[in-house]
């Protein structure tokens, strides 16, 4: 899988300074997901399939975002996602699209183009 992720370039100093890297970028990127971003979505399924940017490697939750982001026309995190439920049980993925509906429900701001 290629490490996409944000540039640092685009925070603020001032938003440095308020939080640590690591979680700066991951409220970021959850920021944007809530707001209908789905490249968001797939950059956090990066951070979960790799425990990368401080959050610890979770198949289920990286299966979830990249769903979101496959959802809706993404096509990197499509193959993401093939490629990870190739190391899944049918128990987590089951539980990783529950949590992508979980998510498209509580985010009436995520113009979802199809079904998680």
């Amino acid at each position: 899988m290629k490490d996409a992720w944000i540039k640092e370039s685009r925070l603020t100093a001032a938003g440095v300074a308020d939080l640590k890297g690591n979680d700066l970028l991951v409220a970021d990127r959850l920021a944007a997901a809530a707001h209908g971003d789905f490249s968001a979505c797939f950059d956090l399924g990066v951070a979960y399939s790799t425990g990368s940017h401080g959050m610890a490697c979770d198949l289920v939750e990286a299966h979830k975002w990249f769903n979101l982001a496959a959802v809706n026309g993404h096509e990197e995190a499509a193959t993401c996602r093939a490629e990870l439920a190739d190391e899944m049980t049918a128990r987590e993925i089951a539980e990783a699209q529950r949590r992508a509906r979980q998510w498209l429900a509580a985010s009436p701001s995520s113009p979802a183009t199809g079904a998680a």
